[in-house]
């Protein structure tokens, strides 16, 4: 890994997340406009929400902040929320062990760091349509710099198809970076996103990456730019598929139950969620990858 101010490199990661953030959310409100019929039509039109947040670092001083877009009960989602935070400040003695027991250098000497990224998670109305986790994001030390994140789909009625579309859309946007990344990125977020106390996945996988550092930061950015950009055609082909099935109780059982199985991840295993309450960062928008409801048994 390799260092220095990257000013530059940092506002055009930041406007990049910014960028991609717009670009969702534009989506996602189309996507609730054209749900004229079947499940959910008969509500209003579900539209972000659009608040501030902002981090206090170690000694009360601002430490940056981000925007946190949230969708409540919309006709289609029933929890979307597509995040972008830009802080900085210096890390705390966790988050320093932690990063320290993974080679990333220098942390412990200068504990300064910086860090942007867009983390969105989708919970949705109907049981047939895939819940969906996608982030990405850039992390600046004065001795180090990477990028991280990927995209995975978690639906609680797996369907074979959803599964190698969702998967070929990543791969199509990853093998221009070399064919070996998709299966690489693959095989880590299978093991990333594994549950150990239930001895499964959370989902149906996808791809992830961390400490991602070439020493060619444009590269590394490209790729990190195509795992983003390839969120969209991965997922909204399965919602258009799966939004007008019917469902009953049998399905929204299922539903609340997988969504149990989500927040045990995000709460007990989840590094960005460990990072963001370890570091200050404003709880609710950590949080805002909890579904609405969840049920165990």
């Amino acid at each position: 890994m390799h260092s220095g101010a990257m000013e530059t490199e940092k506002q055009t990661a930041a406007e990049w997340f910014g960028h991609l953030r717009d670009e969702i959310t534009t989506a996602f409100e189309a996507v609730e406009d054209s749900q004229h019929s079947g499940p959910g039509a008969e509500r209003p039109a579900g539209r972000f929400e659009r608040t501030p947040t902002r981090r206090t670092g170690t000694d009360g001083e601002d430490a940056g902040g981000g925007l946190a877009c949230i969708m409540r009960g919309g006709r289609v989602f029933e929890k979307v929320g597509v995040n972008v935070s830009t802080v900085h400040g210096k890390l705390g003695e966790r988050a320093i062990a932690s990063m320290a027991a993974r080679g990333v250098p220098g942390v412990e000497e200068d504990p300064r760091f910086w860090a942007s990224g867009i983390s969105l998670v989708a919970h949705m109305q109907n049981p047939h349509v895939p819940a969906v986790h996608m982030n990405t994001r850039m992390f600046w030390t004065p001795a180090a710099w990477w990028f991280g994140g990927g995209a995975d789909l978690n639906p609680c009625l797996p369907y074979e198809e959803d599964t190698a579309h969702f998967h070929a859309e990543l791969k199509r946007h990853l093998d221009p970076h070399g064919e070996g990344h998709y299966p690489r990125l693959k095989d880590w977020a299978d093991e990333y996103f594994f549950i150990p106390h239930r001895g499964r996945a959370r989902g149906v996988g996808g791809v992830f990456m961390d400490d991602h550092c070439t020493g060619d930061w444009a590269e590394d950015f490209a790729l990190t730019q195509d795992i983003g950009r390839a969120f969209l055609p991965a997922y909204l082909p399965l919602i258009e598929r799966r939004r007008g099935m019917d469902w009953g109780e049998a399905e929204k059982e299922a539903q609340l139950i997988h969504r149990g199985l989500y927040a045990e991840y995000n709460l007990v295993y989840d590094r960005g969620t460990k990072f963001g309450l370890a570091t200050g960062h404003d709880p609710d928008a950590v949080l805002m990858s909890l579904p609405p409801m969840a049920k165990w048994r």
